[in-house]
């Protein structure tokens, strides 16, 4: 391996293809080895301001609407996310600003020099190299979202100011464990003593408030500290002990996920004041959520891919036919890893055609044992295809004008019709 190492000649696919092979698995949670990079690194404290997101679903949608208030409070804002839908370096936003290729080489260049015999996972070294970016910048403030759990994620060695948990579902059950308790103790990790707690999920496990007790970390939860609600069709309200932000414009993001958003900017130590908060509300959307990229038919692509959010796309879908009540058929074009929980997933949407695709690679779930469960659960015009984009091309084609057709399951299902679109 050692012969065939990139080095900052080398263009970043050529790193990514190292990377891939630089550990022998892909996720091995635990900070141990990370943070004394980091430490080498200097990248430990990399802005004096720093939310953390956690949660099942919502982490990304409530970092962009973090992300979009501050920028309108003239902050200079960094924010983490994963995973990418077309590139990798979407992962690092400056500014709004995605990072580019050159910047990304030049951080893990300098990983690369100071790891040592350390051995790091792609995502610990796409950490690391999002820290090292966000420090080169001198930042005001930056968002991480955490990429699974919370605990033992490499986004946790950095201590958060404000720790967010946006919700607790199902998921990734061989790391976290398969309660909503376990799961909640695992998210819990990314609080500290010194940390300020905000919790979006509305039934709350009690590990979630035994961890934030055990280490005096004050905790504000929805419906009990922070509320909102709709006050018609286009406005919502919020209110805090402190705050009350009438007259909201409604973002294209879940209402949940930005009202969580706000409840993390009332409780820090930020000054952003309500023409912010509506401004950046107006610009906050986020890229393969409910996200319409295609009318006549009309195309929504969202990364769906467990209970929970399949569940809330549906009630997005039923919006969308109460407006309109003249729509045609539900097309779902959909893909899914077999580590999900497919059966539940599945049983939340509701189609007129299904167009089923296998996905690539050892978590890639068949088309079908997808079309199994979908006849398990009554559905029947259902087709396979061995590939997302053939699976979409037979989509459009078949589709009449006032249909809809929904792309889900994944996000690998997403990036495969985004790239095509983009053809």
């Amino acid at each position: 391996m050692s012969n065939n190492k990139p080095n900052a000649m080398s263009d970043l696919n050529t790193w990514l293809c190292y990377l891939e092979q630089l550990h022998p698995t892909t996720i091995d949670l635990g900070l141990e080895r990370v943070k004394t990079v980091a430490k080498r690194l200097d990248v430990l404290q990399p802005a004096p301001y720093v939310f953390t997101v956690a949660g099942t679903n919502g982490k990304g949608t409530t970092c962009r609407t973090l992300e979009m208030i501050l920028l309108a409070a003239n902050y200079r804002v960094g924010v983490y996310s994963s995973p990418h839908l077309l590139r990798f370096t979407e992962r690092v936003r400056i500014n709004n600003q995605e990072s580019n290729e050159l910047e990304t080489v030049k951080a893990f260049v300098e990983i690369e020099r100071l790891r040592g015999d350390i051995s790091l996972t792609y995502f610990e070294y796409a950490t690391l190299a999002a820290l090292y970016q966000f420090k080169q910048a001198k930042l005001d403030v930056i968002v991480l979202e955490v990429g699974l759990g919370g605990r033992l994620d490499a986004t946790n060695i950095v201590d958060a100011d404000i720790a967010i948990i946006t919700t607790i579902g199902i998921d990734h059950v061989e790391y976290l464990g398969n309660t909503r308790e376990s799961i909640g103790r695992e998210k819990a990790g990314i609080f500290k003593a010194k940390s300020v707690a905000i919790i979006g999920e509305p039934e709350i496990p009690t590990t979630i408030l035994e961890v934030a007790k055990t280490i005096s970390c004050p905790f504000y939860a929805v419906n009990h500290d922070w509320f909102y609600r709709k006050t018609d069709k286009m406005q919502w309200q919020f209110q805090s002990a402190t705050q009350l932000y009438q007259s909201l414009p409604i973002p294209n993001v879940p209402l949940p996920n930005a009202a969580t958003a706000i409840a993390a900017l009332s409780y820090s130590s930020i000054n952003v004041n309500q023409d912010a908060i509506k401004k950046g509300l107006e610009q906050t959307s986020l890229t393969g959520r409910f996200q319409k990229i295609h009318t006549s038919p009309l195309v929504i692509i969202d990364v769906a891919h467990n209970p929970h959010a399949a569940n809330y796309l549906f009630k997005q879908l039923e919006e969308v036919k109460a407006e309109q009540p003249s729509i045609g058929k539900i097309r779902f074009v959909i893909g899914m890893l077999k580590d999900k929980d497919i059966k539940t997933t599945l049983s939340k949407l509701k189609g007129d055609v299904w167009y089923c695709a296998s996905l690539y690679g050892a978590r890639g779930c068949s088309a079908q044992v997808l079309k199994q469960y979908l006849i398990d659960n009554g559905m029947t015009d259902i087709t396979t295809f061995d590939k997302v984009s053939d699976a979409y091309q037979k989509a459009m084609q078949e589709a009449n004008e006032d249909d809809i057709i929904v792309v889900c399951g994944s996000f690998h299902t997403v990036s495969d019709v985004l790239a095509k679109s983009k053809d």
